[in-house]
């Protein structure tokens, strides 16, 4: 049940069209992709809009749906809180709806997709390729081969939309994988390719010449979203929203690759196009995730429970500059941005008002 003494939160004009399809419909993708597509509209780019898909459940999308995909960002940094209303999402459906994900890529408007889906769901072998392996790859095989649409993995649902836009000779495409997997581009081509590959070799050759595999670098903190943060939000917009997310204000997204059939103008908001994403995607691993996981494993020895309390605590602060001064002399990019970007780590592994359990770290290493 809501507030009865909040507004209730839903459009006032149309979502913008859509343009890009999502899969993943998280925290990250709606504080990351969604609020940089929502924010390059705000700086008058031609309007785009997102059609995000679940992945093995359906709730989120049942939430933002019955808001009309509108909800805001709580913007945590260490003087306060600001609500941010992103609405950039103009549809969000179940993930197990293959039938509108398939006319969504057979549509000449839609020419991306973007994906965070964690690095499991590419279901790759230990040599990179697709794991044929696994029981659930051959299943969508088999299907895809006998013309059906019941597929439930990754790799299986992005081939069965890109036959769907093949069929409806929709044009060209790209793929935008946004999770935290090294060469991420290269990794999704991978599995799509040797899964279309299995289904039709002549669907593998039209992807090899139509469809553009993106590389990126990705990054922003969001912590999980608790009822104080929804009631967070409330009294600073006077709406009742079921489904924010909570971030802080740093955020990063860099990019390589081609677009062949257009995106929306993400630079305006801070996107960083470049020929090589592999120097930034270093740089992070080492500096931000390196030092992340020095604190996650030595931290709680001093009785620190998160990233703030262990680099306001001297001792913890001199490992990580140590570490970081050493990964820096192996680093290609210049010495003064390496220096800003430490500097803007600092900051943020500093912000007391995103709680990062350095416990929940130490699980995912």
């Amino acid at each position: 049940m809501g507030d009865p003494s909040m507004q209730r939160l839903s459009r006032s004009e149309p979502a913008p069209p859509v343009r890009v399809v999502h899969a993943g419909l998280g925290a990250f993708h709606r504080a990351h992709q969604a609020w940089y597509t929502h924010r390059a509209n705000l700086e008058g780019a031609e309007p785009a809009g997102i059609a995000a898909f679940t992945g093995r459940r359906p709730d989120a999308a049942r939430v933002l749906a019955a808001q009309g995909g509108l909800f805001h960002a709580l913007i945590r940094d260490a003087d306060g809180d600001r609500a941010e209303l992103v609405a950039s999402l103009s549809a969000a459906y179940d993930g197990a709806d293959l039938r509108t994900w398939g006319d969504l890529f057979a549509s000449p408007e839609v020419g991306v997709l973007t994906t965070t889906v964690t690095e499991a769901a590419y279901r790759r072998a230990a040599d990179g390729c697709l794991d044929t392996d696994d029981p659930a790859v051959r299943a969508d095989i088999e299907t895809l081969r006998a013309g059906g649409d019941a597929v439930s993995t990754t790799p299986g649902r992005i081939v069965y939309g890109l036959a769907a836009r093949r069929a409806a000779d929709a044009g060209p495409f790209a793929v935008v994988p946004c999770d935290n997997l090294v060469d991420n581009g290269a990794a999704a081509k991978a599995v799509v390719r040797g899964l279309a590959e299995q289904v039709s070799p002549e669907l593998a050759a039209w992807i090899d010449e139509s469809v553009a595999f993106v590389s990126t670098t990705v990054d922003r903190i969001t912590p999980a979203t608790t009822d104080e943060d929804r009631a967070r939000v409330g009294e600073l917009t006077g709406f009742d929203d079921h489904s924010p997310v909570v971030t802080e204000p740093f955020t990063e997204w860099v990019l390589a690759g081609e677009f062949p059939a257009g995106r929306p103008s993400w630079e305006r908001a801070g996107a960083r196009f470049v020929d090589d994403v592999r120097p930034f995607e270093q740089r992070k691993l080492w500096l931000l995730n390196g030092a992340h996981s020095m604190l996650a494993y030595a931290a709680p020895t001093r009785g620190h429970a998160t990233v703030a309390e262990a680099v306001a605590d001297p001792e913890c602060l001199d490992w990580m500059n140590t570490w970081w001064d050493e990964a820096c002399r192996h680093l290609s990019l210049p010495d003064a941005e390496l220096v800003a970007y430490r500097n803007a780590l600092h900051e943020r592994f500093a912000n007391p008002r995103i709680r990062h359990y350095l416990a929940q770290i130490a699980m995912d290493g």
